[in-house]
């Protein structure tokens, strides 16, 4: 079953063709790393998605039929859509904890608030630093921080754009071993990065993205030895 279905998705900034005629479809329970060259169209993928760019033709269906290029940015978070940024967006003077709840959404049942907060701070290791201020954490903490916010929405569709940006070696294992484990058949992750052995470690399948198009799609090995791939992007 998909999760997430583009079809012949364009956006056009002026004369930019940001996304030129893109689809793809990610199933249910996938992880796909969305790759690519800087200017391929990636972010513009994301914000798509979410609401912030208006694609100038083409849907976006979340399952078979939420069609979400009709939808607004506040419409499509509450659908089930969440995203974390490249920079963590965390309240710096709130705690661990008061930003995982916010993380909640404001549709999330006062009753429910707690054990979201519990799990979040469990699936992301967060326990021991639950009263502390976000603003006190290290990069690694906070990029984990603003993923758990994410998943207290209990969201359909987790969007992670570079969440190994500015982590050490061992940060970016526990990060690929935290994206592993968030893996369930109702859910789908799409991650944008640029870290390859990070994108081999999480990946069931890549997109490689090239001006707004398909370059490839397939496994990482396959991307390794495709020449289009190797020429536009492994390359350089």
């Amino acid at each position: 079953m998909s999760a997430l279905v583009i079809e012949n998705l364009s956006v056009v900034f002026g004369r930019f063709r940001a996304l030129d005629g893109l689809s793809l479809a990610i199933d249910a329970g996938e992880v796909r790393a969305v790759i690519g060259p800087n200017g391929a169209g990636k972010t513009t993928l994301l914000d798509a998605i979410t609401g912030i760019a208006k694609p100038t033709s083409g849907r976006i269906l979340l399952g078979d039929d939420l069609d979400l290029t009709r939808r607004s940015e506040s419409e499509i978070a509450r659908v089930g859509v969440r995203r974390k940024f490249q920079k963590p967006s965390v309240f710096p003077a709130l705690t661990v904890s008061e930003n995982l709840e916010i993380g909640c959404g404001l549709d999330c049942p006062t009753t429910e608030r707690s054990d979201r907060v519990a799990t979040s701070l469990a699936e992301t290791a967060l326990e021991a630093r639950a009263d502390t201020l976000a603003g006190s954490l290290a990069h690694g903490e906070k990029q984990w921080l603003e993923i758990g916010m994410v998943l207290a929405s209990r969201p359909r569709l987790i969007l992670l754009d570079e969440p190994v940006a500015g982590l050490s070696d061992a940060e970016t294992v526990r990060t690929a071993d935290l994206i592993q484990s968030l893996r369930r058949p109702d859910r789908a992750i799409l991650v944008i990065e640029h870290d390859m052995a990070f994108v081999e470690a999480i990946a069931d399948r890549v997109t490689v993205l090239h001006e707004g198009r398909t370059l490839f799609e397939g496994g990482m090995a396959g991307a390794r030895a495709d020449t289009r791939v190797i020429e536009v992007f492994l390359g350089r």
